[in-house]
């Protein structure tokens, strides 16, 4: 069970300098006011925030954003007000919890407009800070973590509202780690058969896999460590939603699945990505079609990688990614490693391109009267699939699904 000395550890292991007295006080404020609250496990309420808090210090936030993750459910669950955290807490805070707050208390008989005024509120809150919807996606996490207790219609509405909204939000913030466990847990809850499976027959394959997968460890470091190249492997298994949707996307069964397993190579600097590409590519012989150049054309997430599927040792396919620690630390917490929040500064800033997309759907909110429209229109957003063009003058163009030669 999670302390508030965990928290505070892990935010002094990354700030030593931190404001630790508002964690304590917003610790001891929380306790108060949830207290004799309890989870539909019987657990005391404090639990929930806590791991909320945690979360948001393991992605390495600022103390505001970890103060809020202690407080995002006092105003609407227990007699708080705002102006009782304004005056705590300060502004900041306020603001942050208040827009949790009306995040949460959308209220709607109609689910397909719950949805849609669920998801424009969020997407107006990301406009004044991103830091709100941060919380919300912690808040989600151990909210799905937690389901057991649930009734299996509830379960099952939590879940497909995650999967609608919550994990394609994490997708278009660049937070594949936040994305892949979210879409997990919903498909373990909205297809337990399948996920059993699927998790059953990719737990069969790997079991053999350990000396596979150190036996291209080893190689890798031998040969990057004779080139020169400082850098850092890693064996890993791909998601079971992740394997799902490629059968679903390919048309295949999990047998015709071989690249189950793949290996990441961080390196120091982009060079060294570029070096380490050509000596996995005199390793093994590449698969045509497989190899992406993300880092010279991110994502329009920013997701930055290089990416090649090889024939292996014993003639298998398997996927390799190769980025910096920079890269990879924005491939796995997205906007959350990207955001460094400066007094004053909105995500909507004109300079800041990691937000283009987020302006335009601000924009389209304002058109937009009906909330199922506005539903559908953001979907498309942040389910991009993106085709990249090149201009006569060589620069890269980013045309949405369905961009014809014309455009």
């Amino acid at each position: 069970m999670l302390r508030l000395n965990d928290i505070v550890d892990r935010v002094q292991s990354i700030r030593p300098t931190a404001n630790i007295e508002i964690i304590h006080k917003a610790y001891v404020f929380t306790a108060k006011v949830h207290h004799g609250q309890l989870r539909e496990s019987g657990e005391p309420y404090l639990i929930h925030p806590i791991n909320v808090s945690f979360i948001l210090a393991d992605w390495n936030l600022d103390e505001e954003t970890i103060v809020t993750g202690l407080l995002h459910d006092t105003v609407e669950d227990t007699v708080a007000t705002i102006e009782e955290i304004r005056e705590l807490f300060g502004d900041t805070v306020a603001q942050l919890v208040d827009g949790v707050t009306k995040i949460s208390r959308v209220v709607i008989s109609d689910v397909a407009d719950q949805k849609a005024e669920s998801l424009r509120k969020m997407i107006l809150a990301m406009g004044k800070d991103i830091r709100v919807i941060l919380v919300k996606l912690a808040d989600r996490i151990h909210n799905m973590r937690t389901l057991d207790h649930l009734s299996p219609d509830r379960q099952s509405a939590i879940a497909l509202e995650t999967q609608e909204i919550y994990a394609p939000i994490a997708s278009r913030l660049g937070m594949s780690r936040v994305k892949m466990e979210l879409e997990d847990k919903c498909f373990e809850i909205l297809h337990p058969d399948k996920y059993r499976e699927l998790a059953r027959a990719a737990d069969e394959r790997n079991r053999g896999q350990e000396e596979h997968i150190r036996k291209v460890t080893s190689l890798l470091e031998t040969k990057l460590r004779e080139a020169g190249v400082d850098a850092a492997i890693t064996g890993r298994s791909k998601n079971i939603s992740g394997i799902f949707n490629k059968m679903i996307r390919q048309e295949i069964e999990f047998e015709h699945i071989y690249d189950l397993i793949g290996f990441r190579i961080i390196a120091k600097t982009i060079r060294e990505c570029y070096e380490a590409l050509g000596i996995v590519h005199n390793l093994w012989r590449p698969v045509p079609g497989r190899f992406k150049d993300y880092i010279a054309m991110p994502k329009a997430n920013f997701y930055q990688s290089l990416h090649t599927t090889v024939f292996g040792p014993d003639g298998e396919m398997m996927e390799i990614q190769i980025r910096t620690e920079e890269m990879h630390g924005l491939a796995e917490y997205g906007v959350a490693a990207h955001w460094r929040y400066k007094e004053g500064r909105q995500v909507t800033d004109k300079g800041d391109q990691m937000f283009v997309w987020l302006r335009q759907i601000l924009d389209l909110q304002k058109e937009m009267k009906d909330p199922r429209e506005f539903l559908d229109t953001v979907k498309v957003e942040l389910f991009p699939e993106e085709v990249y063009v090149f201009t006569p003058r060589g620069d890269v163009k980013e045309l949405p699904r369905g961009a014809t030669p014309i455009d």
